[in-house]
């Protein structure tokens, strides 16, 4: 029989495929002997089970029985007796922290009996019916899919009542009447009684959670952070301690470090009186972890030993929560927690440096998605401002845009290209789709382990929590700020989520420090001294080259301060736009040969300068330049406009004009679908003076160059070839070329001649195409488009939001390669082209050269470099270095 259930003292920190994050740790401080209040996992296999089946297994029944029953022995209590009950928490647990995702319900086991029961055993009567209240609100919204909103404006009600603002104002009388008032409202709305049955209870609690695996926000959040559907999520049944027995009592959140900077210090949030779901909601905003000193001195002095405890026994930064009951403190999960891409950084290199791990172990724990971030502007500290407000600095960035106070306006106004800030009083998960479109969040409560400041972190958005100055009205549609000015929805303000400053209006951003470090500047900053370290540590460890897409030498020796090892991808057809536009007019427009020559005679001299600089921005670098690849009816004029043009020369009688023959030109060359038409080796082809001119041009340049006394070292790329007769052909007639060229300059120009693998075909045909071709680089945009049959430019904005809704890929395979189709071909492509010529270099040139994932997958399959844009070489440096240790993709 297979075993779904399992006590906490049976696992352990390396189980979270079977036991989720969640139970792994709680088994893992179990077994280290630190107070957790015992309980039993049910794993994730029961869930998987669950979703396939749509019922719970056979033995899972049976499984809880023997565990609750075992857990009823040790705690001496009963699940809901009438005189002395067990409560329980039900709680969620995936292999990957989901924060605020997925459900949990607390106080399970009270009813109208066990309620007398608790409150005698407590002696507080109170604290009895706050927590029977708190069970009905979180079983109706979570297991009954009650709309939590219902609750709480009943809970509004009775503090108006009561003449507060404050939950703990209320007394037990008033929550008496509250929790007949949630009964009525579940009767109401769920069209059923609350259940009464203990058991009942918890198996409906067990049940919303396998169901919350499955819900939008999860989904969504899953699919942001690119962890797998299959997964499916544990359930931790565990022994209920009490946070709201008094001033005595109380719960909180805190981190080993800053989550936010990465400093070193005691770090969290603590809150008297409550439970903790109502630190994570910032429903009352908290107290530091240094000044729950002054309220339980005690705990706090125990709570700082087990910090430093876990962090030493998980060698990384720790994320605990933890409840107080009358004066005791008791554990209830640990696990390595979320930070923002600066204390990652910093956190990183600060333990490599006190000997918790090595430089090796410190580069897996960044990602180059978390160097991207700290790559964006920041605000310009020299500009002037007005400071309106002041919060907790959850999550650092510079954000700019418009006040939202919910979520459907966030996505709404984002997706017709505004830049949104979302304000809230608290956020809760259904703000998740605004969250991930909105610039930043503000909220006027909680802390930074609050939703927002937690999924804020992990998402990396700028995020300032718990700003008092601010009275939000979201249904009014405006925040008062305190001794300030009423904003309204639309009104611009900006949020600093380092210092946690709020402004009114648009502040000027400036670039960050990290980006003056790559451009040279040196900075004494604790954060670009991580950077350097871990920089330098992934170049040492990297067998991947890493060089840039540059058309401009501005752009290529911007690369180069960044770290750029040559130029993978030259686009030349950027070079024939603006005033250089009509030379191609004429070029496409002549009548004859003569007529072709004199405009490429004309082009020549231009191409060459463009050749001259790029080559000389990357000197004794390689320089990989592709031959005009798009179709030559992109530098021609709109059909409509010309045809209107025409039709109003010819009423003035001018029928023998330029715009005429351009009109025929035009026609000549439309094409039903133009990027599987004439362009690439096509074009070469059927205008063989076009490549002969621009090999031309990049050799004239390379001997320049080299009679400078520099060091050019240009490789000429051939774009669209599918079979190796169109590669023999044009590459012939640049070894013509070339032997010109040094005949009359004098120079003996070294360059290699490749091609572009681009085509399904050209992958297959890999070995007979590497018989005659250098080099190969992987243009793996075309490659994408031709292997999936998509047309990038028409598909990305009609289906690929269902695509993605329905999972048919987890992410756009232009964003991220899709290595079981499109890199099957790469893959075969290598090996076939390197057993055909042994000494083939290999690249990609594509935009997926640039993404973390991607690169991985370069580096395994064998290329010799990845090139991408300027701004992304160093985050492709960087995970070369993480893939030489075997780390995995980043997130």
């Amino acid at each position: 029989m297979t075993t779904f259930v399992h006590d906490f003292a049976d696992g352990n920190k390396d189980q979270k495929d079977l036991l989720g994050g969640k139970g792994a740790n709680l088994a893992e401080m179990t077994n280290l002997g630190l107070p957790v209040p015992p309980g039993f996992t049910i794993d994730t296999e029961a869930c998987k089970a669950y979703l396939a089946e749509g019922a719970e297994p056979a033995e899972l029944a049976g499984q809880v029985t023997e565990r609750l029953a075992a857990l009823e022995k040790t705690m001496g209590r009963t699940l809901g007796d009438a005189e002395d009950p067990l409560l329980v928490s039900v709680r969620s647990g995936a292999k990957f922290s989901m924060p605020g995702m997925m459900e949990t319900v607390l106080n399970v086991g009270l009813n109208d009996r066990s309620v007398h029961g608790l409150a005698a055993a407590s002696k507080d009567e109170r604290f009895a019916w706050d927590s029977y209240r708190r069970l009905i609100q979180m079983f109706g919204s979570t297991v009954l899919d009650i709309d939590h909103l219902v609750f709480a404006r009943a809970l509004d009600d009775a503090k108006r009542a009561r003449g507060t603002e404050a939950d703990l104002d209320l007394d037990e009388e008033d929550l008496k009447r509250l929790v007949g008032t949630f009964q009525g409202l579940v009767t109401e709305h769920a069209g059923r009684d609350f259940p009464q049955d203990p058991r009942e209870q918890l198996d409906l609690a067990v049940r919303a959670v396998f169901d919350s695996w499955n819900t939008e926000r999860a989904v969504l959040y899953r699919r942001q952070e690119r962890i797998p559907e299959d997964l499916g999520t544990a359930v931790n049944v565990q022994a209920m301690v009490f946070g709201n027995r008094g001033m005595d009592s109380g719960s909180g959140v805190a981190f080993t470090r800053d989550p936010a900077s990465g400093a070193q210090g005691e770090y969290g949030d603590y809150l008297q009186n409550a439970q903790g779901e109502d630190v994570v909601a910032g429903i009352r905003n908290t107290v530091s972890l240094a000044d729950m000193q002054e309220v339980a001195p005690g705990p706090h002095a125990e709570l700082l030993r087990i910090m430093a405890t876990l962090e030493h026994h998980y060698r990384d930064m720790c994320d605990i929560e933890f409840t107080v009951e009358n004066d005791k403190l008791w554990m209830l999960q640990t696990r390595v927690g979320k930070r923002t891409p600066e204390a990652a950084f910093r956190i990183a290199v600060h333990m490599a440096d006190e000997g918790l791990i090595d430089l090796d172990e410190a580069l897996r724990r960044v990602t180059g998605a978390q160097l991207a971030q700290l790559m964006f502007p920041r605000f310009d500290e020299d500009a002037p401002r007005d400071l309106i407000a002041k919060g907790m600095n959850a999550s650092p960035g510079a954000a700019v845009g418009k006040v939202v106070f919910d979520s459907h306006t966030a996505v709404e106004w984002a997706e017709r290209g505004e830049d949104v800030i979302l304000v809230r009083q608290e956020t809760n998960p259904d703000d998740l789709h605004g969250m991930m479109v909105a610039r930043g969040v503000l909220t006027s409560r909680g802390g930074k382990t609050s939703h927002a400041a937690v999924v804020a972190r992990g998402m990396g958005r700028t995020c300032v929590c718990g700003a008092e100055a601010l009275d939000v009205d979201a249904e009014r549609k405006r925040v008062k700020v305190r001794r300030g000015p009423t904003l309204g929805e639309g009104d611009v303000i900006s949020i600093d989520g380092s210092t946690g400053e709020v402004f009114a209006g648009e502040v000027p951003v400036a670039d960050s420090l990290v980006v003056r470090y790559f451009e040279g500047e040196e900075a004494d900053d604790d954060l670009v001294h991580s950077v350097r370290r871990l920089m330098e540590h992934a170049d040492s460890r990297r067998r991947l080259h890493v060089r840039t897409n540059a058309d401009k030498a501005g752009d290529a020796s911007r690369a180069r301060r960044f770290g750029a090892e040559g130029i993978g991808l030259c686009r030349t057809e950027h070079m024939f736009l603006g005033e250089r536009r009509e030379l191609v007019e004429h070029l496409i427009v002549a009548e004859d040969d003569a007529g072709q020559e004199a405009a490429l005679a004309a082009l020549l001299p231009l191409q060459r300068q463009d050749f001259e600089e790029i080559l000389e921005a990357m000197d004794g670098l390689p320089v990989t330049i592709r031959l005009i690849d798009p179709p030559l009816h992109e530098f021609l004029p709109d059909y409509t406009e010309l045809s209107v043009q025409v039709a109003l020369e010819d009423e003035r009688g001018n029928e023998d004009t330029h715009h005429h023959k351009l009109l025929d030109a035009v026609k000549r060359l439309h094409e039903q679908n133009p990027m599987l038409g004439l362009r690439g080796v096509r074009l070469g082809i059927a205008i063989p003076g076009l490549f002969t001119m621009q090999a031309r041009a990049i050799l004239e340049a390379a001997a320049a160059r080299i009679a400078a006394g520099g060091d050019a070292r240009p490789e000429i790329m051939i774009p669209l070839v599918a079979t190796v007769r169109e590669l023999d052909i044009v590459r012939r007639e640049i070894a013509a070329v070339a032997e010109q060229v040094q005949q009359e300059t004098g120079v003996d120009i070294a360059h290699k001649v490749g091609t572009m693998i681009e085509l399904p075909r050209a992958a297959v045909t890999a070995a007979e195409i590497a018989g005659i071709a250098q080099f190969f680089s992987f243009g793996t945009n075309d490659l994408t488009q031709m292997t999936w049959g998509f047309s990038r430019d028409d598909v990305e904005a009609s289906f690929f939001s269902t695509y993605l809704e329905h999972g048919v890929f987890p992410v756009s395979p232009f964003e991220s390669l899709d290595t079981d189709g499109v890199g099957a071909l790469v893959r075969m492509a290598v090996e076939r082209g390197r057993e055909a010529r042994a000494d083939l270099h290999l690249g990609i040139c594509g935009e997926h050269g640039g993404d973390p994932h991607s690169i991985h997958f370069f580096d395994e399959v064998g290329l010799d470099y990845v090139s991408c844009s300027p701004f992304r070489v160093p985050v492709a440096r960087l995970e070369a270095g993480r893939s030489a240790l075997g780390g995995g993709g980043s997130d």
